[in-house]
């Protein structure tokens, strides 16, 4: 690396970390920038296994990180995409109820987004719903309009070459193995290489704790891995939905439910369900790493997790194993998909920071310390708000 320049190391080759990057050249061209990746493709982790959707701010509790950087995320993703002739579909999303029980989530819902400014946001009744989807059922529903879908691993593989144009490097197989903190600088150790630099962003994803832990962060949050599985639809029902079906969420959980999803590729997917991964690096169904089992039954913050939501476990557990059981929480939205519609399909891992009490992380989480900056907590929708993260993130890294 350089010695005129600014020296900064980014741990982390998905979106956030690219992203990262790619705004520290934007603003500091002279800057040294190296991109160290464990695995040998960009985007290999949550960037490249989630569903495409770019979201438009539904969800997101008014003034937090994730409301705030997914609103503007949105708008530089779209700009991005458009420049870079990346896929960006506005095929729209609705938000369906199809219960009277779900009445005032649903109106909670409607007031959360209208705070969050959603573009194009509308409030439709039975008969609207199926305007826009006319296969799909329901008592009310929100329509988004401009909820996009679009490449996220396009997305990743642009900004690498962005960062590489800027004069940065990107270096696949490069994993860490250690971080050493000395006379300003950090010593990281990654892919048999030593690499000094005097500002550090961590971006890892499913490692996020461990790598904080090389660090000298805190040992909460703790990295709890969920798997998300999918089903396709097969190519004779795939037409039944024309953008995106989703169900109105359960405030107690990050997770959004089992939805149907148009993608780039113009399959339909329905899914994730979300089931206790015991292994953050692959994703075959019924893959185990003894290490990554015992990190979480290590954490008294999963136990208190697990004595909370078991009865929710065994259903999603259910699910997994039953193709029918699955299907039927979607069947509720879009009937005429039935279980001989679909084939399993791929599946994701979300790195679901839980905290020592057991409670499930949902914001955005940034910590910064000695001339390194770590990315705690940014799952969905991290995607979508990845450029606005990376300004808040290079933000706080020159500030310190």
């Amino acid at each position: 690396m350089g010695e005129s320049s600014t020296t900064f190391g980014v741990v982390g080759g998905g979106i956030v970390g690219l992203a990262v990057a790619r705004e520290i050249l934007r603003r500091r061209p002279d800057a040294d920038v190296t991109v160290l990746e464990a695995e040998d493709t960009l985007g290999a982790h949550q960037t490249g296994h989630n569903s495409g959707v770019v979201h438009a701010g539904i969800y997101y509790r008014p003034g937090s990180l994730k409301a705030d950087l997914c609103t503007r995320g949105r708008a530089l993703l779209h700009e991005y995409c458009t420049e870079h002739s990346l896929p960006y579909d506005e095929v729209g999303k609705l938000v369906v109820a199809v219960d009277p029980a779900e009445r005032a989530r649903f109106d909670a819902l409607e007031g959360t987004a209208r705070a969050n400014g959603v573009p194009g946001l509308r409030r439709v009744d039975g008969a609207g719903i199926q305007e826009i989807e006319p296969h799909a059922t329901g008592l009310a529903a929100l329509h988004s309009p401009h909820t996009a879908i679009t490449d996220f691993v396009a997305v990743c593989r642009r900004l690498a070459a962005d960062v590489e144009a800027g004069g940065g490097r990107v270096l696949l197989s490069s994993r860490v193995t250690s971080v050493e903190r000395t006379a300003g600088r950090s010593v990281v150790r990654a892919g048999g290489r030593e690499h000094r630099v005097e500002r550090l962003v961590v971006c890892g994803g499913l490692e996020s704790d461990r790598l904080a832990a090389m660090v000298g962060g805190g040992r909460g949050p703790v990295v709890v891995p969920f798997r998300g599985e999918y089903l396709t639809v097969r190519p004779a029902k795939r037409d039944l939905v024309r953008g995106m079906v989703y169900p109105v969420p359960d405030p107690r959980y990050p997770f959004l439910g089992v939805h149907f999803t148009r993608t780039v590729t113009g399959a339909l997917e329905v899914g994730p369900n979300a089931v206790l991964a015991l292994h953050r690096g692959s994703y075959r169904r019924f893959a185990a790493s003894p290490r990554d089992v015992a990190t979480t039954l290590a954490w008294p913050g999963f136990w208190h997790m697990a004595a909370r939501h078991w009865v929710t476990g065994v259903r999603e557990v259910k699910g997994s194993l039953l193709t029918s059981t699955f299907l039927r929480a979607a069947q509720r939205y879009v009937p005429d998909v039935g279980p001989d519609d679909v084939e399993r399909g791929r599946c994701g891992l979300r790195a679901q920071a839980v905290a020592r009490d057991g409670s499930l992380v949902d914001d955005f989480v940034v910590e910064v310390a000695d001339g390194v900056t770590s990315v705690r907590n940014a799952p969905s929708p991290a995607a979508t708000s990845s450029l606005a993260i990376a300004e808040h993130v290079v933000d706080r890294v020159l500030a310190g």
